[in-house]
């Protein structure tokens, strides 16, 4: 049994940090996804977490799933693409310090996650199942995303949603808002 199952992105943050000495933006690799972040830190907690998601089977895919195990997250249902790439996000700071992203992900292995790619036991087997709307943006990902939320519910499971919106990451902000408000029915929780 696990306290905490979350489905989700888990991608790259290829966070600005400073200047080039040829005067060039750097950025640096680091471990991202809000739910990939949540299920870190209830694993830092002591929480005992699994994660459900997709990732490459690429440099940046090995890193993540180790970091997730490192932090004690069970990868069981981490699934390594073999077709698609891991998703990049870089993160640039803007004069007014709000962030800026830019993502590679046309399609990023997140948003190629299938329905049978899910171990059902995960979603039987968990108190809290938490979600974000990212997974929502593009099929097959959205179906899936559907299909767990509504298979965890059914089997007693507390659902845990974030909508996270990025308006790049949506055809168009009215689907955006039609996508990311059918999962609220379902949310115990709303971060």
């Amino acid at each position: 049994m696990f306290d905490l199952v979350a489905l989700g992105e888990l991608l790259i943050d290829f966070t600005e940090i400073g200047i080039s000495q040829n005067n060039q933006r750097l950025f640096e690799q680091n471990p991202g996804g809000a739910v990939a972040n949540v299920v870190c830190a209830a694993s830092r907690l002591g929480i005992k977490t699994a994660f459900i998601g997709k990732v490459g089977k690429d440099m940046h895919g090995a890193f993540l799933a180790s970091t997730l195990q490192d932090m004690g997250v069970n990868i069981d249902n981490l699934i390594l693409s073999e077709t698609e790439f891991t998703t990049l996000a870089f993160v640039a700071l803007q004069k007014n310090g709000e962030r800026a992203f830019s993502f590679a992900r046309k399609p990023g292995a997140d948003t190629c996650l299938k329905v049978e790619e899910i171990k059902a036991e995960l979603l039987s087997q968990c108190k809290i199942f938490h979600v974000g709307s990212l997974s929502m943006t593009d099929e097959p990902a959205r179906e899936a995303t559907i299909h767990a939320v509504k298979t965890a519910k059914d089997r007693g499971a507390i659902i845990s949603y974030d909508p996270n919106y990025r308006r790049m990451l949506w055809k168009s902000k009215s689907d955006a808002m039609d996508h990311m408000r059918s999962l609220l029915p379902y949310a115990d929780m709303v971060k």
